[in-house]
């Protein structure tokens, strides 16, 4: 199995790098710009933390999915969301993510880890601006 996938490992890994940065974005979105639309609406003036965070997501997200200085911005957002766990979920429901609503700023916060430790890899603006060949993993 692993000379079938193994081989499209750059390819998977920028997709996977490009899907994770959007979906980061669209949260941004959605806290800053009203869009996508939240369950239960939303309305009048945000908390200056939470335009903070809206502002790393949007911006840090958009410069995640086009791979422009990724390793500091991913390395930022993983931080963002640690924080977001241990300040809005942990602090209500306990540690267990699955109990307090965490498990998506756990998750997110892990794969911006990785993706900070990896580097954003082919299809990338940092790629093309090193003119190098990005660094693959391979097991």
């Amino acid at each position: 199995m692993d000379t079938v996938i193994g081989r499209f490992s750059p390819q998977v890994f920028a997709i996977f790098r490009i899907v994770t940065g959007l979906l980061f974005a669209c949260h941004g979105a959605q806290k800053l710009l009203g869009w996508p639309p939240m369950a239960g609406g939303g309305g009048g003036s945000l908390p200056p933390i939470i335009v903070a965070a809206g502002v790393i997501e949007l911006v840090g997200g958009l410069m995640i999915a086009v791979g422009l200085l990724t390793g500091w911005v991913a390395f930022i957002c993983s931080g963002e969301m640690a924080a977001a766990y241990f300040m809005v979920h942990a602090s209500k429901g306990g540690p267990i993510p699955l109990v307090n609503g965490g498990e998506l700023a756990v998750l997110y916060s892990f794969v911006f880890l990785f993706i900070a430790a990896h580097g954003a890899g082919i299809w990338s603006i940092d790629s093309v601006i090193r003119r190098r060949r990005p660094v693959v993993t391979t097991s």
